[in-house]
């Protein structure tokens, strides 16, 4: 009964509405449509209070206009939600289900708008909010039919990533309160920056003490911090900020802008720091604020301007002051949500009748005439008084947001976004702490490390006077190459040795050159030289050298020969050395080509650790260093310097072995092995420090200029200062030329006769001695004959006692005394005497160089052929 009571009371106060509504509508016989609504004029967020005013004002304008609706009236019902999700579940029962039907549900607050919209889908209703922020309803399948003229929190993130885009910031952080409004607010920045090729780079959250996040995000470097937190956390959150430093001319902060204007000097017993300190971090911040008053005159659909509605909104309060009103800062949402619906439902009553439907005929179950108002609505476009209104396709507002920033401790706009249409209408009254906005990262500033031009000058200077060098010893070798001594000393290698020291020389100069003097495109150029010159440098000149050394210990270090090593002359091919240079030269060029060919030089940039400059700047350096190098590098490197080390080794070897020979087929092989030890010792040290310094441009570069200059010095000075020392001294060039001039013939020439005749004397004293050794054969062998002789005679002697007397003369003789004494003629009586020329064996085996025709007198040599 008290239920029926209850009903009853209700129709009877509905029924006197419509009556005394239906008196003072202007045109009689117009529809009603019932719009449901919750207004929450008390609990957390009263913003019924102005809102419900507001939407009051709408709706008597859209009454009143013949070309909106004109067949219907729109009356509202509302009900006390007080923000409370519970009441507003009781309440709207009450308006489900109770006469007459609702078209159009109009909820508050996020929580009851949740409620609302998940379960007005059963219905077919359509939802319309006006004071709802939170982004979760944003979620088109979990909430098909809502729609809010109140801008949804995540809002914020088109404009900041266009704030980020001015300011040309690339990677940001974020710091954010866990509740889901700042985290699934942070989840739609993050897809948004994302698309825009901004990375997030730091992002942290707390619960409800800040210490630790602030931490993380000054020790990874945070610049471009963004925070999601409400008005409480927010001071400690800065008063951690200010512990750590986080702030000032290299950090910039992006706050929300619905804190109050005074948010950070308000005291807080949560927090020790004082106002001056608060003030000093937050100083320069940024927020954004969804504009809900437009900004400009503009008279939209309603014929009002933003300031004619606030006065009239301040008329229908009383006076009230708006500061202590709930919901003045909405209002106009409220109102322009008013006007979205009348427009929209002005735009479905045409499709509607040619379906045959009317908006009267709207139930619960008719899903055709929900189609039409949700398609209208879902295209709706008009000025109102928070702005242009226009919904998403998620069905939220997109509307207008205020850039402010915080200047000398209060706020000043600096511009507005219109997310519509993605235009930022910018003051240019932004303030920053240093000369401009801060970078989004330490600026890393590349910087290419170059050759002192000091060592670069120095090393060329030296290498030129060695070129020089080079070129007067090779015009001396070529001007002198008549002279006799020059002519011994294999001139044709020396110049080789000398175009090879030069060549080396050469390779200075691009090993000093880099990107500062060239591009670097032509750097690879560059980079073959270096390797040409030095390669083809060194087979030249050590490869010259290498096969002098080379031949004199392959032609007197024979085993017959190693008795007297002191004075040979040998019969010398040049062909044969020059034969040797051109495989040592040949095996490098051939190398070379193919490593060019399968892995060519290219230029590679090393990257060294940054460094901070001097000053408060905020930039590191990065140092980069340009190398010559290829895929393969070690490989290549490792097969060059095993072939070289190994001839460097060979070369010190030999020049070991023939250090006591003498020639004068190649008279300088002494110096050229004082040569070799210099550049064998110099290269084995240089090639392993270079690699070891090579990421010390200076130290590198000189140390192998200077092995290269000094072991070139050497070389030239060892090899040629000594010929010119002799024939300046001794003035040997002149005294061939005067003998050259009288005789008509060259020295050579003389040189080749006498070397002809002492080797034909040479042979015919080996056939001597041949017929000699032959000689002494014979005697020896008859030697023994006589001593087997003498043997059976003194058996004998020993059966015929009576032969005792004969045998004994020949018992008691030595068979020694048979061969005639050292320097005493032989007796006539004894059967072929030696010769006194073999009375002493080892005078048989002496050398050829000591054999004279004297040895034995010829008055002995007919002996040899009896």
């Amino acid at each position: 009964m008290a239920r029926l009571s209850r009903t009853v009371q209700h129709y009877s106060v509905t029924l006197t509405l419509t009556v005394l509504l239906s008196c003072h509508s202007p045109v009689l016989g117009k529809k009603k449509l019932y719009i449901g609504a919750l207004f929450p004029m008390s609990g957390g967020w009263p913003g019924g209070q102005a809102c419900l005013p507001a939407s009051r004002m709408a709706l008597d304008l859209v009454n009143k206009r013949t070309d909106i609706l004109p067949d219907y009236e729109l009356e509202l019902i509302y009900h006390d939600s007080m923000c409370d999700p519970g009441e507003a579940t009781k309440l709207l029962y009450d308006l489900l289900y109770k006469e007459p039907l609702k078209i159009v549900l109009m909820p508050g607050c996020s929580s009851v708008s949740t409620l609302v919209a998940e379960a007005s889908r059963m219905w077919n209703l359509i939802v319309l909010s006006y004071g709802s922020s939170s982004p979760a309803l944003s979620n088109r399948q979990r909430f098909p039919t809502f729609f809010r003229t109140h801008p949804s929190a995540t809002l914020h993130n088109p404009t900041r990533v266009q704030l980020f885009q001015k300011w040309k910031w690339t990677k940001i952080a974020t710091i954010q309160q866990t509740t889901e409004v700042f985290t699934s607010t942070l989840d739609d920045l993050e897809v948004r920056v994302k698309e825009a090729g901004i990375e997030i780079s730091v992002r942290q959250s707390f619960l409800t003490n800040p210490a630790v996040a602030v931490k993380n995000l000054k020790r990874q470097d945070a610049r471009i911090i963004v925070g999601l937190f409400y008005e409480t956390e927010a001071r400690k959150v800065f008063c951690e900020v200010y512990k750590e430093k986080l702030y000032g001319k290299k950090y910039v902060w992006f706050l929300i802008g619905w804190y109050a204007d005074n948010w950070f000097k308000i005291k807080d017993p949560t927090i020790n720091c004082t106002i001056e300190q608060m003030t000093e971090a937050v100083e320069g911040h940024v927020t954004t604020e969804i504009v809900m008053l437009n900004p400009e005159t503009v008279r939209g659909a309603s014929n009002l301007t933003s300031q004619e509605f606030i006065a009239q909104l301040m008329s229908k309060l009383g006076g009230k002051n708006p500061e202590e009103t709930g919901g003045f800062q909405e209002a106009p949402l409220a109102y322009d949500a008013v006007w979205a619906l009348a427009l929209a439902l002005n735009k479905t009553v045409g499709p509607l009748k040619a379906k045959g439907h009317r908006l009267e005929d709207f139930n619960y179950n008719n899903k055709d005439i929900t189609a039409e108002i949700y398609r209208a609505l879902n295209t709706s476009s008009f000025e109102g008084i928070s702005g242009h209104v226009v919904f998403d396709a998620q069905g939220s507002r997109m509307a207008w947001t205020l850039i402010e920033q915080l200047q000398g401790g209060s706020y000043k706009k600096i511009g507005y976004y219109d997310s519509t249409k993605g235009n930022l209408s910018w003051y240019g009254n932004d303030r920053w702490i240093g000369s401009g906005p801060p970078a989004d990262q330490t600026v890393v500033i590349e910087e290419f490390r170059y050759l002192s031009q000091k060592i670069f000058v120095s090393m060329s200077v030296f290498a030129g006077l060695g070129i020089l060098l080079g070129f007067v010893c090779l015009t001396f070798n070529i001007h002198n190459s008549n002279v006799r001594y020059i002519q011994n000393s294999q001139p044709y290698l020396n110049n080789m040795a000398a175009v090879g020291c030069i060549m080396a020389l050469a390779a200075v100069f691009p090993l000093g050159i880099d990107g500062l003097h060239v591009h670097r495109r032509q750097f690879p150029v560059i980079c073959q030289l270096r390797l040409w010159l030095l390669g083809l440098g060194f087979s030249l000149a050590y490869g010259s050298m290498f096969t002098k050394i080379w031949w004199v210990h392959t032609v007197f270090t024979k085993k017959d020969e190693r008795k007297n090593k002191r004075k040979v002359n040998v019969h010398l091919e040049q062909w044969k050395l020059y034969s040797t240079v051109g495989v040592l030269l040949a095996i490098d060029i051939l190398s070379l080509i193919i490593w060019q060919i399968v892995d060519p030089l290219h230029v590679t940039v090393e990257k060294f650790t940054k460094e901070a400059p001097k000053g408060d700047l905020d930039v590191l350096i990065q140092p980069l260093l340009e190398h010559c190098s290829s895929e393969k590098m070690n490989t290549w490197l490792g097969v060059v310097y095993g072939y070289k080390g190994f001839l460097l080794l060979l070369g010190i070897f030999l020049a070991y072995e023939t250090k006591s020979i003498s020639t004068e087929k190649i008279n300088d092989h002494r110096a050229v092995g004082m040569a070799i030890y210099n550049v064998a010792v110099l290269c084995m040290v240089t090639a392993p420090v270079t690699m070891i310094l090579s990421s010390q441009q200076d130290a590198s570069f000189a140390f192998a200029s200077l092995a290269i200059v000094f072991s070139v010095y050497i070389t030239l000075v060892v090899l040629f200062v000594p010929k010119m020392r002799r024939l300046i001294t001794r003035g040997e060039w002149q005294s061939d030329a005067r003998e050259t001039t009288k005789t008509g013939s060259s020295t050579n020439n003389n040189d080749e006769e006498k070397s002809r005749q002492l080797e034909r004397e040479n042979r015919e004293l080996q056939k001597i001695i041949e017929e000699k050794e032959e000689r002494v054969s014979e005697l020896r062998n008859q030697l023994s004959e006589r001593q087997e002789l003498q043997s059976r005679r003194r058996a004998s002697t020993v059966i015929n006692p009576n032969n005792s007397s004969s045998s004994n003369a020949f018992t008691h003789r030595d068979p020694r005394s048979l061969a005639a004494r050292p320097g005493y003629p032989t007796s006539t009586s004894d059967i072929h005497p030696i010769p006194l020329c073999f009375g002493n064996s080892s005078s048989l085996y002496q050398p050829d160089s000591q054999i004279s025709r004297n040895n034995c007198h010829t008055s002995h040599l007919q002996l040899l052929y009896k």
